[in-house]
């Protein structure tokens, strides 16, 4: 553990914080501030001299500022001498924009995986990706974890009967599957039409949901509108309580207040990759930590060791 260094910019410093503590090692301290006229300034306090280097920043809001802290703390650590440098990224921003499905639209997934490599990282660790193609985007190693382990933990423990899962969309068939073989469940899916970004239209339930406990099981939740919809649609189906579980809260706009207002939402689930407002202000909202699986990952990758046992 002495050649393992964790550094964290100001995005999730508590979670860096807490991935220490599964490791039993001590957060290397680093300066990231800023000069008087705005731009980033970094020191790293610690020694990192041959040492394998994690930087633990989520690309989450202020998205600019933290992708900018992530870019300059892995070029500061490269001209330290570090010996390997892993960005660990729990929330990957930028990713919605993955491919041209329009006109004269940028890949900023592309462009951003491009910007990682080049300030000098070695390798990535991320989690939940908004599409898993996005790996490839990396001509460096990319280690892809899941939530879905700590998530099913929670509702294992709640001994739910009668439990569906539900994908919010057609892409998110594969990933609602799991959930159902690891809590022994239904499946059903929201066939919905997007109007724009943010915005989309429940058109189907496909599945049983009538006198069913429901987990609606998603990646992120932005705004919270098309999650709200489709929440509405599977009560006038039916459904006895429903759940949510995200694997990022990203949580703009007005989207805590939806929550709270929601009559037919029991509960969100959702994981510390970005920093959540204080859980006593949002009753509605239950929060895990990711720490301990960050902590397996990163110590599996400095010894050298295989994480496909922490897949899904």
């Amino acid at each position: 553990m002495s050649e393992i260094s964790i550094i964290t910019g100001n995005a999730n410093p508590k979670l860096a914080t807490e991935i220490c503590d599964q490791l039993g090692i001590n957060l290397t301290e680093a300066l990231v501030s800023r000069f008087s006229e705005g731009e980033i300034r970094v020191k790293v306090e610690g020694n990192v001299r041959g040492k394998d280097v994690f930087i633990v920043q989520s690309t989450c809001r202020p998205v600019n500022d933290n992708f900018m802290e992530l870019l300059i703390l892995i070029d500061a650590v490269k001209r330290a001498s570090a010996r390997r440098v892993t960005a660990v990224i729990p929330y990957y921003g930028y990713a919605r924009q993955d491919r041209k499905d329009q006109p004269r639209v940028p890949i900023t997934a592309k462009l951003v995986a491009n910007l990682i490599t080049s300030a000098g990282a070695s390798r990535v660790l991320t989690m939940d990706l908004h599409a898993s193609q996005i790996q490839g985007f990396f001509d460096i190693p990319v280690d892809h974890l899941y939530a879905i382990n700590t998530i099913c933990e929670y509702f294992l423990d709640k001994q739910f009967k009668d439990l569906v899962i539900v994908s919010p969309d057609v892409g998110g068939i594969r990933m609602a599957r799991a959930y159902a073989r690891k809590l022994s469940a239904g499946l059903a899916i929201v066939d919905k039409r997007r109007d724009s970004p943010e915005k989309t239209e429940v058109m189907h339930i496909l599945g049983e949901v009538k006198d069913k406990n429901v987990v609606l099981v998603d990646d992120i939740i932005a705004t919270g509108s098309s999650l709200m919809e489709a929440i509405e649609e599977l009560k006038r189906r039916g459904a006895r309580d429903v759940y949510a579980a995200v694997s990022h809260g990203v949580l703009s706009g007005d989207a805590l207040v939806k929550i709270q207002n929601s009559k037919s939402l029991k509960e969100v689930v959702i994981t510390n990759s970005i920093p959540l407002p204080d859980p006593e202000k949002n009753p509605k909202v239950q929060t895990l930590s990711i720490a301990p699986l960050l902590a397996e990952a990163i110590k599996r990758i400095h010894d050298e060791k295989s994480i496909s046992c922490l897949f899904f």
